[in-house]
């Protein structure tokens, strides 16, 4: 099989992998933006050490991959989340949930179920406090389109909603309705472009960079370094990156440099780090991957240690899981996806569907 043929493969794998999630976090997304009136994320939210904490706790069980949560935590930021709990929150909820601990405990073993979690967690409040130094953060808040009409600086009589006779409030259905409307139109054209080319990059590392020549590097600081390297421009969710890091036990590498890979990987891709500096620019991206691949490194080191302290074999601990999406329901989310993302093709549908 030639590269080209491998790395289209590695594409549609990745698509695929990534698909359902996608999904869900636009629904999510959507259904945040209809139902969750703004100013209740702003207070939760807002600036401050508690709401950086709270994101990062409502964050962790949810089961978005890292690109699932970027349509959520795109649609927190414009909803008046502040830059330090929206960075927490695209920490935790990639690197561990629901679904991701299941699987650690049935491929690595109890202690790395708890301490993945752990690590997560800490590690996104540590990302939030230091994003939450950065002084030249992009406001978009301030959007016209955020903006309600009847707070124009234009006359007043000029915007309907302030009219005496306000049209009458929308039904629930008409809620939901509309969230998944904006969902897979307004929220999926602002977030494509960076999508397509995290998962482009990420089919290339997957063809270029085999994930075996890790092993050849043992443990310590420098194979923690190559793995944020490597790991932090991939896409991978945590679920996936379970196996992975298994693998890489077995293969030789210590347990806190597994733990670093599925720490940066699931955290951070291309599609991530674009959408970052696009909604609250360079100085908070920065702050970003600082916090996050320090924190990694410093608990994957601390795991190591502890490990040996105590006389811990991980790898006695390590048992097998299977794939939690069926082939055949990746597919069809894959579909579904690329129809909406396609804004053409969209438009046809759903002419034909108004018909």
């Amino acid at each position: 099989m030639d590269t080209l043929t491998v790395f289209f493969n590695n594409l549609i794998d990745l698509t695929n992998e990534a698909s359902p999630w996608l999904l869900m976090g636009l629904i999510i997304a959507g259904l945040m933006k209809s139902l969750v009136p703004t100013n209740i994320l702003s207070r939760h939210l807002g600036k401050g050490r508690l709401a950086v904490v709270k994101a990062a706790f409502i964050g962790a069980p949810l089961p978005l991959c890292s690109c699932g949560v970027i349509p959520v935590a795109t649609q927190l930021k414009r909803s008046g989340a502040s830059p330090e709990a929206t960075s927490s929150f695209l920490v935790s909820t990639p690197e561990t949930g629901v679904d991701s601990v299941s699987v650690s405990y049935a491929l690595l073993g109890p202690i790395m179920a708890v301490y993945r979690p752990f690590a997560a967690i800490s590690s996104a409040i540590i990302t939030g406090m230091i994003v939450s130094t950065n002084k030249s953060t992009v406001d978009n808040n301030s959007s016209p389109s955020s903006k309600s009409c009847c707070h124009s600086a234009k006359k007043v009589e000029e915007k309907p909603c302030c009219s005496k006779n306000p049209p009458p409030a929308p039904t629930f259905v008409d809620k939901i309705s509309s969230g998944i409307s904006y969902a897979f139109t307004q929220l999926i054209d602002d977030l494509i472009k960076w999508l397509v080319i995290g998962l482009v990059f990420a089919a290339f590392i997957r063809t270029f960079v085999p994930t075996e020549m890790l092993s050849q590097y043992g443990s310590g600081l420098p194979t923690m370094l190559l793995m944020v390297a490597i790991s932090v421009p991939m896409y991978i969710c945590a679920t996936a990156s379970t196996p992975i890091a298994a693998g890489f036990i077995l293969a030789g590498i210590s347990p806190g440099t597994a733990l670093v890979f599925m720490m940066a990987g699931p955290a951070t891709n291309i599609s991530t780090l674009g959408v970052i500096k696009t909604e609250m620019g360079t100085g908070v991206l920065a702050r970003y991957l600082l916090g996050l691949i320090s924190s990694a490194i410093a608990f994957g080191l601390l795991l190591d240690y502890l490990l040996a302290a105590y006389d811990v074999n991980i790898i006695e601990q390590m048992g097998h899981s299977q794939h939690l999406v069926p082939h055949w329901l990746a597919y069809i989310c894959s579909v579904i996806l690329v129809t909406a993302a396609i804004k053409p093709l969209r438009t046809v549908l759903l002419k034909v569907k108004q018909a």
